[in-house]
């Protein structure tokens, strides 16, 4: 055992509600800035091979041609692809498969199915909880020397951190599943760096990585079902046996094979780019109002604000119209949390306003 006392485990008092996500504050009606999927139409290339498979339905699904595009996008053996319906069905293979580890941490606060889907198989899961006055920063140090599964977000949903790979990397031991959930990586973007900044996708030299990636996001494909796992062939034929058959449908192979082209990848980074902007906009607008704070860097599409009385302002928010996400389902944070989906400059502009008018009533 390490003698660490830094993986905390679960609070005895009221447990975060880990089965709330985003969709369930947009209901209709509503300004969605509670869920992070890209709104935009899907453009040709992706739309037109989508379509083009509902006149063969009838043949069963072939994952071959596009597990052979996502390895080629991330210059790996298609044996190193496992295509999921989403990265939440990436979480259930995770638990099912591995149900011999016997101590496995979440690294929070961060996306709370991985957590979920550990507990729902009956792991005792601890938590190392990142403090928000060091920016929630990543200390691998905190993590237990003999924690054998270890699960974190980069960037992480939902404070929006990028944490360095190096440091996510030092994570990596043998003996130990390191899962890194980069459903976000192809938001990020940094100056000089021509891919994704901190992406651990391509290293096939860290033992026992297991990247977790979504297509949802970006390509705006949430009810479509559409990510992977990249790792080594002996991890993912674990997970791969405790997969349904057919987990995923033809349309959404189709959209893996579209979105690993260079087509796509060269439009992600132009989105990315995009993004950056509508972020550093939305990020000044916010600082700007009294009693607001924006912790730390935000590298993603959303951004993560302490707000002192938040419960009540998201009450009114929707009153007037607008959805954010409330923070306190999130372990590690409470309800003086919020987190707001980054949208285009007129949005964020009239959200503001009545943000400021909501805080000022």
């Amino acid at each position: 055992m390490s003698d660490q006392p830094s993986a905390v485990a679960p609070p005895t008092g009221v447990e975060p509600d880990l089965a709330h996500h985003g969709d369930a504050e947009a209901t209709a009606g509503l300004i969605d800035l509670a869920v992070n999927v890209r709104r935009a139409r899907p453009p040709a290339w992706l739309a037109d091979p989508i379509a083009a498979t509902l006149t063969d339905l009838a043949r069963y699904p072939d994952p071959a041609p596009a597990r052979a595009a996502v390895a080629a996008r991330h210059r790996r053996h298609p044996n190193e692809v496992l295509l999921t319906a989403g990265a939440a069905e990436a979480f259930v293979l995770i638990a099912q498969a591995l149900r011999g580890v016997h101590r496995p941490v979440v690294v929070h606060p961060q996306f709370t199915e991985p957590e979920a889907a550990l507990r729902a198989v009956g792991h005792p899961v601890e938590r190392v909880l990142l403090d928000a006055a060091d920016d929630f920063r990543l200390d691998p140090s905190r993590v237990p020397a003999d924690a054998d599964l270890v699960m974190i977000g980069n960037p992480t949903n939902p404070t929006s951190v990028l944490h360095p790979a190096q440091t996510v990397a030092a994570l990596a031991r043998p003996g130990r599943v390191l899962v890194v959930d980069e459903a976000f990586a192809d938001t990020t973007i940094a100056t000089g760096h021509p891919g994704e900044p901190e992406s651990l996708a391509e290293r096939r030299d860290l033992p026992g990585l297991l990247v977790v990636r979504s297509l949802t996001k970006t390509w705006g494909l949430a009810g479509l079902r559409i990510g992977y796992l990249l790792g080594t062939p002996e991890l993912l034929s674990r997970l791969a046996a405790v997969q349904p058959l057919w987990a995923v449908s033809t349309p959404a192979l189709a959209a893996a094979s579209a979105c690993a082209s260079a087509v796509a990848v060269q439009a992600e980074r132009a989105i990315a780019a995009d993004l950056a902007a509508d972020r550093e906009h939305l990020v000044a607008r916010l600082t700007d109002l009294p009693g607001v704070r924006v912790v730390g860097r935000p590298a993603s599409a959303f951004v993560l604000l302490h707000l002192p009385g938040a419960t009540a302002v998201r009450a009114a928010l929707r009153e007037r119209g607008w959805a954010v996400r409330r923070g306190d389902t999130f372990p590690g944070l409470g309800p003086d949390w919020l987190r707001v989906a980054v949208r285009d400059r007129n949005t964020t502009d009239a959200f503001i306003d009545v943000l400021r008018e909501t805080m000022e009533a």
